[in-house]
């Protein structure tokens, strides 16, 4: 069974369109953990466009389960990373005029900063992750580096039209069975929702999925613990 771990940045998002301080994604990670979220992820962008610094603090305190930062590979935010120690950092591509991530992470063709970012990551405490496209070449490339978890991008998957879908769902099934035998923890995420995620939780060997934006825009409607509850329903 794939354990749950959801997404607040979008709580954030609404709360920087008034600059204020509601709704606060530290109680949002709080209602996400009682309705039984596995753990939290928060994406600390370089523009800090919807996650604050002292978001990440005020989580990694306050809450019980782990705390996934995902983060770009630049030195403003792995000193964040050092110092709030949370239980893994995940290294996504970033880029400023993006709405959410875009794609995977190109270690394979960054792989000289990229290791030397993994490796201060994990004199640190933390446990690494690289957010990559369903991709042999980077999965080698992850292992190489020094990475002890890959999450496979889904938003191929989770995008594809309905002739597509099977297809996506087979690359991400043989790139979570390459990661397996390198020895490294395979995680998925990104565009998964209610309707769709069920045949990712299936595939063999998928450890944690990562969701967000289907949950919190489930919330509106239902509140956040209820939403929460729904997408691990699913997943079991």
């Amino acid at each position: 069974m794939a354990l749950l771990g959801c997404n607040i940045d979008h709580v954030a998002t609404v709360r920087q369109a008034r600059r204020g301080q509601e709704p606060d994604p530290v109680w949002a990670a709080v209602e996400a953990q009682l309705g039984g979220a596995d753990g939290i992820t928060v994406h600390l962008r370089e523009d800090r466009r919807h996650i604050q610094d002292r978001d990440v603090e005020l989580i990694r305190q306050m809450v019980q389960v782990p705390l996934n930062l995902e983060m770009a590979a630049v030195d403003d935010v792995v000193q964040v990373a050092l110092r709030v120690k949370p239980y893994m950092a995940m290294l996504v591509p970033e880029k400023r005029t993006e709405v959410t991530t875009e794609g995977g992470l190109d270690v394979a063709g960054n792989f000289a900063h990229i290791k030397s970012v993994v490796a201060r990551l994990r004199d640190g405490g933390m446990k690494v992750s690289a957010f990559i496209d369903a991709d042999p070449k980077q999965v080698e490339a992850a292992q190489k580096a020094g990475f002890q978890v890959c999450e496979i991008h889904t938003g191929p998957y989770a995008n594809a039209s309905a002739d597509q879908r099977a297809a996506e769902l087979e690359k991400v099934r043989q790139a979570g069975s390459l990661i397996l035998e390198m020895g490294l923890q395979c995680n998925a995420g990104h565009g998964l929702n209610y309707w769709n995620v069920q045949a990712i939780a299936r595939l063999p060997g998928i450890s944690e999925l990562h969701i967000g934006h289907a949950i919190v825009s489930r919330a509106m409607f239902t509140g956040l613990r209820e939403a929460v509850r729904q997408m691990k329903a699913l997943i079991v």
